[in-house]
Protein backbone atom coordinates (compact mmCIF):
# COMPACT_ATOMS: atom_id res chain seq x y z
CA UNK A 1 0.00 0.00 0.00
CA UNK A 2 1.47 3.24 -0.78
CA UNK A 3 0.22 6.98 0.14
CA UNK A 4 0.60 10.06 -2.58
CA UNK A 5 1.22 13.32 -1.37
CA UNK A 6 0.57 16.12 -3.77
CA UNK A 7 1.74 19.65 -2.09
CA UNK A 8 0.42 22.58 -3.83
CA UNK A 9 2.24 26.31 -3.09
CA UNK A 10 -0.67 28.57 -3.55
CA UNK A 11 -0.48 32.31 -4.91
CA UNK A 12 -0.63 34.33 -2.07
CA UNK A 13 -4.48 35.00 -0.54
CA UNK A 14 -5.60 32.07 -3.06
CA UNK A 15 -6.35 29.63 -0.68
CA UNK A 16 -10.05 29.37 -0.09
CA UNK A 17 -10.47 29.23 -4.16
CA UNK A 18 -8.10 26.12 -4.65
CA UNK A 19 -9.89 24.50 -1.67
CA UNK A 20 -13.51 25.26 -3.25
CA UNK A 21 -11.51 23.89 -6.55
CA UNK A 22 -9.89 20.72 -4.94
CA UNK A 23 -13.33 19.89 -3.04
CA UNK A 24 -14.84 19.76 -7.39
CA UNK A 25 -12.05 17.91 -8.03
CA UNK A 26 -12.15 15.49 -5.55
CA UNK A 27 -15.29 14.73 -6.45
CA UNK A 28 -14.12 14.02 -10.80
CA UNK A 29 -12.03 11.75 -9.38
CA UNK A 30 -14.63 9.84 -7.01
CA UNK A 31 -16.27 9.15 -10.15
CA UNK A 32 -13.30 8.20 -11.86
CA UNK A 33 -12.55 5.21 -8.58
CA UNK A 34 -10.38 7.75 -6.57
CA UNK A 35 -11.34 7.12 -2.82
CA UNK A 36 -9.60 7.40 0.11
CA UNK A 37 -8.42 11.20 -0.49
CA UNK A 38 -7.96 13.70 1.94
CA UNK A 39 -7.52 17.44 1.64
CA UNK A 40 -5.26 19.08 4.52
CA UNK A 41 -4.04 23.05 4.92
CA UNK A 42 -1.08 24.17 6.61
CA UNK A 43 -1.12 25.17 10.25
CA UNK A 44 2.21 25.76 10.57
CA UNK A 45 5.31 26.04 8.11
CA UNK A 46 4.88 27.55 4.40
CA UNK A 47 1.62 29.52 4.47
CA UNK A 48 -0.58 28.84 1.84
CA UNK A 49 0.05 25.12 1.13
CA UNK A 50 -2.64 22.61 0.14
CA UNK A 51 -2.03 19.11 0.43
CA UNK A 52 -4.31 16.32 -1.31
CA UNK A 53 -2.84 13.31 0.03
CA UNK A 54 -4.34 9.40 -1.03
CA UNK A 55 -3.55 5.97 -0.83
CA UNK A 56 -3.61 2.97 -3.45
CA UNK A 57 -2.65 -0.34 -3.68
CA UNK A 58 0.71 0.25 -5.56
CA UNK A 59 2.51 2.06 -7.61
CA UNK A 60 0.77 0.48 -11.08
CA UNK A 61 -2.13 0.96 -9.59
CA UNK A 62 -1.97 5.06 -8.71
CA UNK A 63 -0.21 4.82 -12.27
CA UNK A 64 -3.70 3.51 -14.31
CA UNK A 65 -5.65 5.64 -12.32
CA UNK A 66 -3.82 8.55 -12.52
CA UNK A 67 -3.95 8.05 -16.49
CA UNK A 68 -7.83 7.47 -16.69
CA UNK A 69 -8.38 10.73 -14.42
CA UNK A 70 -6.29 12.86 -16.23
CA UNK A 71 -7.86 11.89 -19.76
CA UNK A 72 -11.24 12.72 -18.52
CA UNK A 73 -12.30 16.03 -20.30
CA UNK A 74 -14.45 17.06 -17.08
CA UNK A 75 -10.43 16.63 -15.14
CA UNK A 76 -8.97 19.05 -17.86
CA UNK A 77 -11.74 21.52 -17.70
CA UNK A 78 -10.77 21.59 -14.27
CA UNK A 79 -7.44 21.15 -14.06
CA UNK A 80 -7.23 24.43 -16.06
CA UNK A 81 -9.36 26.52 -13.43
CA UNK A 82 -6.83 25.30 -10.43
CA UNK A 83 -2.95 25.97 -12.53
CA UNK A 84 -3.50 29.65 -12.08
CA UNK A 85 -4.31 29.72 -8.30
CA UNK A 86 -0.35 27.88 -7.71
CA UNK A 87 2.94 28.67 -7.32
CA UNK A 88 4.50 25.36 -7.11
CA UNK A 89 4.06 21.82 -6.71
CA UNK A 90 5.78 18.71 -5.43
CA UNK A 91 4.69 14.34 -5.30
CA UNK A 92 6.25 12.11 -2.59
CA UNK A 93 4.97 8.69 -2.58
CA UNK A 94 5.59 6.60 0.49
CA UNK A 95 5.46 3.05 1.28
CA UNK A 96 2.72 1.95 4.44
CA UNK A 97 5.10 -0.14 6.33
CA UNK A 98 2.57 0.18 9.59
Amino acid sequence: MIVVRNTFRLKFGKARDAIALWKEGMEIGKRAGMSDVRLMTDLTGPSYTLVMESTSPGLAEFEALAKNVMAMDEWKNWYQKFVPLVESGSREIFTIVG
